[in-house]
């Protein structure tokens, strides 16, 4: 008989673990080291301060200079020295994969706590808001903060609430559960009429694979999706690169060219590890067009790409041609051999990184958008950070927390202010995007928004919905905010209404957040009732939050 196995030792009473996940991708977990580095320091200082030891659970490695678990299997070893009923904690300073320490947080049986720095950096935040949307799908227990400094009342009353229950309480009073009899009834049955013919008329998500940026949340169960009308159509980001091969150059300078003419600035340079040039901008023309053909010949009726692990080391980034497709106006795309355009007239839905519960939101988004004659238009974002400003505004003063909402590029023109002639594209960051491609770049144009978030809870599928406006800040400001986050990608100004900045964190079950326009509040809130009618027929579960009954 073998050895037995050595059980991990029991904590102490004024012991608590710390774990965190990073990257997959080395040079991603290097440049953010410092920044989670410094957070732990903070955070260990403010446990010491409650009389409590924060000790780290893994070790800093010398060999990749940093101390994050970079791989699934990494965690489910270091979980293996870790007491089932211990306190942990895991904190973060930067975007991670969940899937790295989901295993072992699954079979945990002591409080979890989850922790972010409130910093746009990297960012924790974002990370951190993943990691609670796949524990809520996965059915676990946990509690979640977050703070500057992890000095403040907020923070403080907090940790002293879970180092003595085990759990934090937050305020979720702005949620409130759809009531459909109290939607106008106009609204109520165009958004019914339109799920009954969703449900007849089946659509198709085309999943260009599923789940490899370890998002857990982000995948949806086909037995709850299919009752809802809507179907996989599982995809091969190989087939993706083969299919780009066949575009012709003259195809791909036909996209670019339309985008000039229209006044989008490209910021071209000459060397390709660290400025955008011509050629990789073509190369994104021809995803543009060959996510376009494929999603015709399989039928889709919204796309996901999921530009990580793999595509990442064979094309340049996927985020312009993403935010082509969520446009309404965009390039003509023919079929090849014919004159047909694809999907002529409006928007290919696409849901960035294969996040299918933003998906599903598109898709809905579009049916009703475009049964309102709205400019159909949307993207999700990341619900990236976010201050108090007050001050003057471009048309007005703003005296409100203004989150900001930023993704890699997928925004689509019509969100920004002046359309693609006040758009333009950059070179991603190279730690992320090795072989380089522009964003979409824009600041998002004042106006009235619907927010929401479908995603999977206790077996079953649930959408929050909200209303917001884009404010306009002054250029310092934005560009302030650009320093703070990723100069690269489109920024919207948002301040969201009846949802304090701590209510949001606390209740948001992901890291992303759709938006899309309408052109008056009055319009916003029938969009609304329409979307939220929709998805009630669907079978989803909708929470109305900050907007009254």
């Amino acid at each position: 008989m073998g050895a037995r196995e050595k059980r991990p030792a029991k904590l102490k009473a004024d012991e608590v673990l710390l774990i965190t996940s990073g990257d997959l991708r080395l040079s991603a977990n290097q440049a953010c080291w410092p920044a989670q580095r410094e957070m732990e320091e903070k955070l260990t200082a403010a446990f010491a301060r409650k009389g409590f030891k924060l000790l780290r659970a893994h070790a800093y490695s010398e060999a990749e200079k940093h101390g994050f678990i970079s791989s699934q299997r990494q965690g489910m070893e270091v979980f293996l020295n870790i007491h089932t009923r211990a306190r942990l904690v895991f904190a973060t300073a930067a975007w991670q994969y969940s899937h790295h320490v989901l295993p072992g947080l699954r079979s945990h049986k002591g409080p979890i706590l989850t922790a972010a720095n409130w910093s746009g950096q990297w960012p924790g935040l974002v990370g951190l808001l993943n990691l609670n949307g796949s524990l809520v799908k996965a059915g676990k227990k946990f509690s979640t903060v977050w703070s500057k400094d992890f000095t403040d009342d907020f923070f403080l009353n907090a940790l002293d609430e879970w180092l003595r229950e085990g759990k934090i309480t937050h305020d979720l009073s702005h949620v409130h559960d759809l009531d459909r009899k109290k939607l106008p009834a106009e609204s109520a049955e165009l958004g019914a009429r339109l799920a009954r013919t969703l449900k007849r008329r089946k659509a198709i998500l085309g999943v260009f694979d599923e789940g490899c940026m370890g998002m857990y949340n982000a995948i949806l169960d086909d037995e709850l999706l299919n009752p809802a009308g809507i179907y996989k159509e599982r995809l091969s980001q190989s087939a993706l690169v083969a299919r780009m091969r066949k575009v012709s150059e003259a195809e791909a300078k036909a996209v670019y060219e339309w985008l000039i003419e229209r006044g989008m600035q490209f910021n071209l340079g000459a060397d390709p590890a660290t400025e955008l040039t011509l050629d990789q901008v073509l190369e994104q023309a021809k995803m543009y067009i060959a996510a376009m053909r494929i999603s015709r010949e399989f039928g889709c009726d919204a796309i996901g790409i999921q530009y990580q692990q793999g595509l990442k080391d064979m094309t340049p980034a996927s985020d312009l041609a993403e935010g082509l497709l969520n446009n309404a106006d965009r390039p003509p795309v023919l079929a090849e051999g014919t004159r047909e355009e694809l999907y002529a007239g409006g928007p290919l839905p696409h849901f960035n990184e294969v996040d299918e519960c933003a998906g599903v939101d598109a898709l809905v988004t579009n049916r009703c958008w475009t049964a309102l004659g709205l400019d159909p238009s949307t993207t999700l974002h990341d619900v990236r950070w976010g201050e108090h400003y007050k001050g003057d505004g471009s048309s007005g003063p703003v005296d409100a927390f203004v989150w900001v909402l930023q993704i890699s590029g997928a925004a689509p023109a019509n969100h920004f202010v002046k359309g693609y002639a006040g758009a333009r594209s950059e070179r991603q960051p190279a730690m992320y995007f090795p072989l380089g491609g522009g964003s979409l770049k824009g600041v998002g144009k004042q106006g009235e928004l619907v927010w929401s978030r479908v995603f999977q809870e206790g077996g079953k599928l649930h959408a929050d919905m909200g209303r917001a406006t884009a404010v306009s800040l002054p250029a310092e400001e934005t560009e302030r905010r650009w320093r703070e986050t990723t100069r690269q990608w489109p920024m919207v100004h948002a301040v969201l209404h009846g949802v304090s900045r701590d209510q949001m964190m606390a209740r948001h079950r992901a890291n992303h957040v759709n938006i899309a326009y309408a052109p008056d509040a009055a319009m916003a809130d029938k969009a609304l009732a329409v979307k939220a009618a929709m998805l009630k027929e669907l079978g989803v579960a909708v929470h109305l939050c900050g907007v009254g009954q």
